[in-house]
């Protein structure tokens, strides 16, 4: 009879152990299942920022220096568009544009295009030789044009990054950070011509070839373009050295979130997964506007009792509802002031912390003029007083 008993008894425990076992894993596979869904990738460099703010949404070796590919024509365009003096004008390309390896338009000797339909090429179907010829025709050698692409790099705050060519073939010292790569894509996506170029679904362009017009089809490499909502852009690209690499875009709610994954496999599902995930959780949130204080001010020896302030900017940056519910906001302000007040004058400050960091701080001024009490004034309250 014990015997019976003790081998229930073993056999209790051993169940109890088994539903314990079970449900710690079940319990490490839901949070596991719950951060791919939000923010993970599998990438070996990987970035979301919002583009308006430059707020760093998410990030994988954000920093790491990596091989971008044909994410690199984002960077060619950028500087063709600025640095060409009519996008429209014809020209012949140069004859060391043509054979090219990689992907390709298969521009032949005599071929004659505008700077506008090479960069259709570039960025729809990652035209390598459209990249050469674009180059050599605004600034005489791709050399030239390489050294434009750094120093425009390096301007808008791409410190980590240095381009060796215009296509992104594998090369010593051609490489960036999904960092630095978000930045220059924020500061391209703001040019018009840019941002209608690389939304573009397909389009034809024109080889006016011996006189005659010769129409090329060109249909976009980046399928979130086709199914992703609201994806705006941006490029492809792959080499065996950088893996598959995707700069995405969308514009959401307000917000234009930019997205970069380097050597990714899957990049087109887990790029949308961070974007969907961060557009989901962050909001551009005007921080100004939950200002709480007291915007009247007792006034001594003033015509009037009490003045106005307030303050100038506004903020407004991504936020998530838990990081708003958070802020802290401290008010620097005065508990009275003395006449004459000018307006305009500055007479405090408020600043905005979150997670103890300072997010943001701005000055408080009066907005109105008060002049000191007049003498009839001042004999009232003397005779008042008395």
């Amino acid at each position: 009879m014990k015997s019976n008993k003790k081998k229930v008894l073993i056999s209790i425990v051993a169940i109890l152990l088994l539903v314990g076992i079970f449900f710690s894993t079940f319990s490490t596979l839901i949070v596991s299942v719950t951060r791919a869904e939000n923010l993970y990738t599998s990438a070996v460099g990987g970035c979301v920022i919002e583009g308006s703010t430059g707020r760093v949404l998410f990030e994988k070796n954000k920093d790491k220096k990596l091989a971008m590919a044909s994410t690199t024509k984002i960077m060619t365009a950028i500087t063709a568009i600025e640095n060409c003096v009519d996008l429209d004008e014809k020209f012949e390309v140069s004859p060391k544009a043509v054979g090219i390896k990689g992907t390709s338009l298969y521009l032949r000797k005599g071929d004659i295009y505008s700077t506008r339909d090479l960069l259709y090429a570039l960025m729809l179907i990652s035209g390598n030789d459209a990249s050469v010829a674009i180059a050599e025709h605004i600034a005489g050698s791709t050399s030239e044009f390489v050294t434009l692409m750094n120093e425009k790099a390096k301007e808008i705050g791409a410190v980590n990054s240095h381009f060796a060519n215009t296509h992104g073939l594998d090369e010593d010292g051609h490489y960036t950070t999904a960092y630095d790569l978000a930045v220059i894509t924020a500061y391209a996506l703001n040019n018009d011509t840019f941002r209608e170029i690389v939304s573009t679904q397909s389009t034809k362009i024109i080889n006016s070839k011996d006189g005659q017009e010769e129409a090329r089809y060109l249909r976009n490499k980046n399928k979130l373009l086709f199914k992703l909502d609201g994806c705006i852009g941006v490029k492809t690209g792959f080499t065996n050295d950088a893996g598959r690499c995707l700069v995405s875009a969308i514009e959401r709610n307000g917000m234009r979130l930019i997205c970069v994954v380097l050597n990714c496999g899957p990049m087109f599902e887990e790029s949308t997964t961070l974007l969907n995930s961060c557009a989901s959780m962050y909001s551009l949130v005007d921080v100004t506007s939950l200002y709480n204080y007291d915007k009247k001010v007792k006034v001594l020896d003033g015509r009037k009792k009490e003045s106005e302030i307030g303050t100038k900017e506004s903020f407004i940056y991504p936020l998530s509802e838990h990081e708003k519910n958070i802020l802290k906001f401290e008010y620097n302000l005065p508990k009275t002031l003395q006449a004459p007040l000018k307006k305009g004058e500055e007479v405090g400050e408020i600043k905005v912390f979150l997670n103890n960091d300072l997010l943001f701080s701005e000055k408080v001024y009066t907005i109105e003029d008060i002049k000191p009490k007049t003498i009839m004034q001042r004999l009232k309250e003397f005779a008042g007083n008395w």
